[in-house]
């Protein structure tokens, strides 16, 4: 059998479910390609008593974990939600064709986190990347989602890229803004939520920039517009 195990947005956030079910697998796999984790492996290990096995990008797209979970039970191990990746929809996918049961344990996510912002999260619209640019390839794309949420008001959720720090995400979003003539104002960078770590800041751009030590894992806010009780709960983070 294969589980896909959501491991919530801190070290504590396993169900008892999900910890008896790790235990008993023959082979527990570590998703490490997706994020920036707020603590370390060995804190993991000390929760669920248990050593796993990461497995980088190559390996949960090979699809070998699916083989392997014919002849044993297997566990992947993802933070936050288990099923926010594309690639791990392809693993039950390819379970499903293989007539391979499995099973989803489901956990919080930085969508639930974000909550805890005081925006209303019905009002966000499509979630879009910040991806680390490379000197010949500077994708800017994403911000043509940010201009469609903005037209129907909404908030946009910038995920950043594993490995970019903040001041490097800061510079690429105002570059990107400038070519796609949008005016940047108040962002809401969001620093490990769910965590002893968690921090929500709430700034002008500018003022952004003095905070170079944001921690990841961290994400970006780009506000739509703001109901009154938005704006109340946001002016306590500025």
């Amino acid at each position: 059998m294969l589980y896909l195990i959501g491991l919530g947005l801190n070290e504590k956030s396993l169900s008892k479910e999900a910890i008896e079910i790790i235990k008993r697998c023959k082979k527990v796999y570590l998703e490490d390609y997706t994020v920036d984790f707020p603590y370390t492996h060995q804190a993991l290990i000390d929760e669920i008593g248990k050593k796993f096995v990461t497995a980088d990008r190559e390996k949960v797209e090979s699809l070998e974990i699916v083989d392997e979970a014919k002849k044993m039970d297997v566990a992947l191990l993802v933070y936050g939600s288990p099923l926010t990746a594309t690639t791990h929809v392809t693993l039950i996918e390819e379970a499903i064709l293989s007539g391979i049961k499995y099973r989803i344990i489901n956990n919080a996510s930085v969508l639930d986190g974000i909550a805890e912002t005081g925006l209303q999260v019905y009002k966000f619209g499509k979630i879009t990347s910040l991806p680390e640019w490379k000197k010949s390839y500077e994708p800017d794309s994403f911000m043509e989602i940010v201009k469609e949420n903005q037209s129907i008001k909404a908030h946009t959720l910038l995920l950043v890229d594993i490995g970019l720090d903040i001041k490097k995400a800061i510079e690429q979003l105002e570059k990107a803004a400038k070519k796609h003539n949008f005016k940047l104002f108040k962002l809401i960078i969001c620093q490990a939520l769910g965590t002893k770590k968690q921090k929500i800041i709430y700034k002008d751009i500018e003022k952004i920039k003095e905070f170079t030590n944001v921690q990841k894992p961290y994400c970006i806010i780009i506000p739509g517009e703001l109901h009154f009780m938005e704006k109340k709960m946001l002016e306590g983070f500025s």
